[in-house]
């Protein structure tokens, strides 16, 4: 799948990446996203603290990936807009060498990301939809940094629920095609929205779907997710709540509500 995405930014309309931003305490963001926000939060309301503990949860996993296992190359789908501790800043801190591809569908994710990587030779942003993956494998700039010959780490963190369920583009065909072109002990980084209310699944999906006009899947549950991993060896603990991954500590923060969490893990391609 290959289509022009417009580049034009809508501060009318909330976005995925904008209505993330706000929730780490971003200032990328608009009037329109932030009332998105305050409306989701009268029925989910442990959603900030989601988002957060969902941005740590890439940072250790970047982490241990590029420290234990050596990885030194990264493709992030959905990366949505800069913040604190980017993938590149946490692989760069292991080997300045690493090399880091983001992509995302927003325009203001690009106009913010190249502004922020201009002086960084080994990291560039392909504005693309994450389900173009002969696109965004093909793209010069990812030609340019990542090698697929080598063991690339693919991140999904917390993107797959923004696109609905298809035989061609929904999630499983989307990781179906991205494993067919890495190579052995490469990793797959994946998690979403899930809930084992049906209510909470129905709201949140019918109310994103409206405020974003088109622009999300649906709420899973956790079998969807276990279901994008077969084939994959799952690196301990194994598929959980994002805040008990390998968490820094006994105290690291944790998800404290369960009406919806983070769900998912990593997998590595044998």
């Amino acid at each position: 799948m290959e289509k022009q995405l417009s580049t034009k930014i809508d501060a009318n309309v909330p976005t995925a990446a904008r209505m993330y931003d706000h929730y780490l305490g971003g200032k990328d963001n608009y009037a329109a996203d932030r009332a998105a926000c305050e409306e989701l939060d009268k029925v989910v309301p442990s959603t900030r603290r989601l988002a957060v503990n969902n941005r740590r949860f890439l940072q250790r996993v970047v982490r241990t990936l590029a420290t234990d296992f050596g990885i030194r190359q990264f493709l992030d789908h959905g990366s949505g807009l800069p913040t604190q501790d980017n993938v590149h800043q946490v692989a760069q801190r292991v080997d300045p060498r690493t090399h880091v591809v983001y992509v995302d569908n927003d325009p203001m994710v690009l106009v913010h990301g190249r502004a922020l990587l201009e002086q960084d030779e080994r990291t560039t942003v392909i504005h693309a939809d994450l389900r173009a993956t002969d696109q965004i494998f093909d793209h010069p700039d990812t030609r340019r940094l990542i090698d697929f010959s080598e063991p690339v780490a693919v991140l999904f963190n917390s993107v797959f629920h923004c696109i609905p369920d298809s035989d061609t583009d929904g999630p499983q065909a989307v990781v179906r095609r991205v494993s067919e072109r890495l190579a052995p002990g490469s990793y797959l980084v994946m998690c979403q929205l899930v809930s084992e209310d049906a209510e909470v699944r129905e709201f949140v999906t019918d109310f994103m779907d409206k405020a974003t006009q088109g622009h999300w899947g649906r709420v899973r549950q956790e079998k969807d997710v276990a279901a994008l991993f077969e084939g994959t060896e799952i690196l301990e603990p194994g598929l959980v709540e994002v805040s008990g991954w390998r968490p820094d500590s006994e105290v690291a923060p944790r998800q404290l509500t369960q009406e919806w969490i983070e769900f998912g893990g990593v997998g590595r391609l044998g």
